[in-house]
């Protein structure tokens, strides 16, 4: 086991919960009492300094630490002085487990076999939305700073509890100051989005599951909306990225920063107990955090965030938010960019404030600036190129099945069409989890991995979506990890990992059912790879990975579990911009 300051929802959000000044905005010599819109966008007139804040602490309906009391929400209000000469303004909330910082903790063991203080609130964005007529709020998340209750990664007390801020904003909860004395939000319109990054924008999520009236908007980043996804992937016990050993409750034990320190040590126990690190099942632990179910109730739109790269995050997680939320006719943007688990605002400030700026002006102010009729999906390439689409995945993505060829412990070939003629050909490989994955496949021939290769692209191919694989495997064990990997192949031989993917056979069912598996016993395993926006150039090869423990993300059992694989009747499925068609090999 080992120690480590950061989780990894925490990391990129130092640099938003920590206060990094913008530029100055212009400010009008006299003073304004109303905000001003230009081209659709609201106009920095006011002064950001020239602000009143507020402490106070908000009544939520949930008693998660069992004192025999309501939780209360320890919330910081920072608005324009206009407010207090009449000027109604709407709010951009955010609600953090982070604000007071963390602990330290200690990961699991994946090297197993299978089976204080208050402090300022800010955000880089504060400035920004203060100089254009935008009150912003800040609240701690139940259990950390200076809020009650218990921390639960995404546990329904998290959800009432940033809930209720939304309720105070429209009247409907009550709150106080220090010294006691009721305070009320009577300078808002209480026309109130969220917005955060990573854990701060999976609490949008979770709200917004809420139906709360007020709530008009939400801009999750790089945010989680399930959290059996991020610590659990087709029954098998995973890590967010770079992060192996974390899970729900040492991501609790970090942010469990309120005064009292041993009143949620029951409660931690329970995460522990209940988060399941032998079987990775679904259960009704990980079904309370997922906000997938309450897509149907959604009011606010919503201006989804994601990078391509994120290996924390995993794009599944917005992927799936975005798709649930179409399906409910739910207004949505998405915006998808080159990098990993941050903020676009580091990235591409100067269009993502533009595109912020009048999201918020529209669905707060009612600017009709026509954001809400414009293409919904916006998409940085690997050039770092921006290209507004119709949507996401890109309309005309299809999916195109490849077939492996014998010869996969050295390179075996990847086509289209039907399975490989003739007798059935099984490949076989032995599991070594102390090998990553960016080694196995950049070998020649490897005993722990099969590779299979198409033949250069004669022209670029654009993946959009979900890759899926549908494997016939047999095991020698009666436990092990599947992954599966695709990868870019350059022409001067350099691989890019383009997405992966990890199973449980004995889940390969129900992820929520572990069903023995029998040695030497074919079963067939079909599952997702995480979904994908991708530039396959022409001369380039796309390869298929198959292996068993992923280092960096599975669990780790010893070496030596052996999987063998029916090549005949196995497939990799990509989503193809053009389909079938745009799949052309050179000679």
């Amino acid at each position: 086991m080992r120690s480590r300051r950061l989780v990894p929802v925490l990391a990129p959000l130092l640099a938003a919960v920590v206060a990094v000044p913008l530029t100055a905005p212009a400010v009008q010599a006299s003073p304004v009492d109303r905000p001003v819109f230009e081209g659709g966008a609201a106009q920095p007139v006011f002064d950001p300094s020239d602000v009143v804040r507020d402490e106070l602490w908000v009544r939520a309906p949930v008693d998660s630490d069992g004192d025999g009391a309501d939780d209360e929400v320890h919330v910081q209000v920072v608005r324009p002085k206009a407010t207090e000469h009449g000027l109604d303004v709407p709010v951009v909330y955010t609600a953090s487990p982070y604000f007071a910082g963390g602990n330290e903790v200690e990961n699991h063991n994946v090297d197993v076999e299978l089976y204080v203080p208050r402090a300022q609130m800010s955000t880089v964005y504060e400035e920004y939305l203060l100089a254009r007529g935008f009150a912003v709020v800040y609240a701690d998340s139940l259990g950390t700073g200076g809020s009650t209750g218990c921390p639960t990664t995404g546990g329904e007390n998290e959800t009432i509890g940033a809930k209720s801020v939304v309720d105070w904003l429209n009247g409907r909860a009550d709150a106080r100051t220090e010294s006691g004395e009721a305070i009320e939000a009577d300078w808002t319109t209480g026309k109130t989005a969220m917005m955060g990054v990573s854990y701060n924008g999976t609490l949008p999520n979770a709200v917004a599951g809420t139906g709360v009236e007020g709530l008009e908007t939400i801009v999750p980043i790089a945010a989680i909306s399930e959290w059996y996804g991020y610590y659990r992937e087709n029954g098998t016990v995973v890590a967010p990225g770079g992060y192996q050993g974390e899970d729900a409750d040492v991501l609790a034990e970090y942010v469990y920063t309120r005064q009292d320190r041993e009143i949620c040590r029951p409660v931690i126990d329970e995460l522990a107990e209940r988060q399941d690190r032998i079987t990775g099942d679904d259960s009704e632990f990980w079904q309370e955090r997922s906000y997938l179910d309450k897509a149907e109730n959604v009011r606010a739109s919503v201006l989804a965030v994601h990078g391509l790269d994120d290996w924390n995050v995993k794009v599944a997680q917005t992927a799936q938010w975005y798709e649930a939320l179409a399906e409910h006719g739910v207004d949505r943007k998405i915006w998808l960019h080159q990098f990993d688990h941050t903020d676009p605002y580091r990235v591409h400030r100067d269009a993502w404030l533009q595109t912020l700026n009048r999201w918020f002006s529209h669905y707060l102010y009612g600017i009709d600036n026509g954001i809400d009729r414009e293409p919904r999906a916006t998409i940085q390439r690997e050039d770092e190129t921006w290209h507004d689409e119709a949507d996401w995945p890109a309309p005309g993505a299809a999916d195109v099945t490849l077939h492996p060829r014998p010869g996969g412990e050295g390179v075996g070939g990847l086509t289209p069409g039907g399975h490989a003629p003739g007798r059935p050909v099984v490949e076989s490989l032995t599991d070594d989890a102390t090998e990553k994955v960016e080694d196995l496949v950049d070998a020649d021939a490897s005993p722990h991995r099969l590779r299979y290769a198409t033949e250069p692209a004669a022209d670029a191919v654009r993946l959009s979506g979900t890759p899926s694989v549908d494997l016939r495997v047999a095991f020698d064990r009666p436990a092990a990890n599947v992954t599966g990997v695709l990868v870019d192949r350059a022409p001067d031989g350099t691989a890019h990992v383009i997405t992966r993917g990890h199973a449980d056979p004995q889940n390969r069912h129900d992820r929520a059912e572990t069903t023995p598996i029998r040695p030497g016993k074919d079963y067939r395993l079909s599952f997702d790879l995480q979904p994908q926006d991708y530039i396959l150039q022409a001369g380039h090869r796309l390869e298929f990975v198959a292996l068993s423990s992923d280092h960096d993300f599975t669990l780790r059992p010893e070496p030596g579990a052996g999987i063998a694989m029916n090549v005949k009747h196995s497939s990799v499925t990509v989503p193809v911009v053009g389909g079938a068609e745009a799949v052309r090999v050179g000679g």
